[in-house]
């Protein structure tokens, strides 16, 4: 089994229900299982979404990835699921996160409008190394403010 690190980033259309309680609880399940399941494999990553679509880097071993790929390809609240990048790295940029969510505060208006995500974040519209860079980004930030 390889050691090499590699990142995958994609983006799917959410096909949950855009009914304010099922999508938050379809969200929350999402986040909860992905945690355990990467938990287990030592896969990392972030994960961010509106009621359209739904933008994710993951990081771990290539068979790892895989496997977590074709699980997320196989999950019918995932359509249209689209390959950005998958491609060895030297070292994680999620490693303290088996999945973040990146969620859209109210104090990241300014970074949040360079893409979109206010007035319907479109990951297709971005590359891999773009949506890997706005994730690590927005977290950071994220982060920095829960923190005060």
């Amino acid at each position: 089994m390889s050691k090499q690190l590699y990142r995958l980033v994609y983006y799917s259309r959410n096909r949950i229900a855009k009914d304010g309680n099922d999508f938050r609880t379809a969200i929350e399940q999402i986040l909860a299982t992905s945690r355990e399941n990467n938990s287990r494999c030592d896969v990392t990553g972030a994960l961010i979404f509106n009621a359209g679509c739904f933008g994710q880097v993951l990081e771990g071993r290539l068979e790892d990835l895989e496997a977590t790929f074709e699980r997320i390809q196989q999950d019918d609240r995932h359509g249209d699921v689209s390959l950005l990048a998958m491609e060895p790295i030297e070292h994680r940029h999620f490693a303290r996160w088996s999945m973040a969510l990146v969620s859209a505060l109210p104090s990241d208006d300014s970074a949040l409008t360079s893409i979109g995500l206010q007035s319907g974040f479109d990951p297709s519209n971005l590359n891999g190394d773009e949506l890997h860079s706005v994730l690590h980004r927005l977290l950071l930030e994220e982060e920095a403010l829960l923190a005060q």
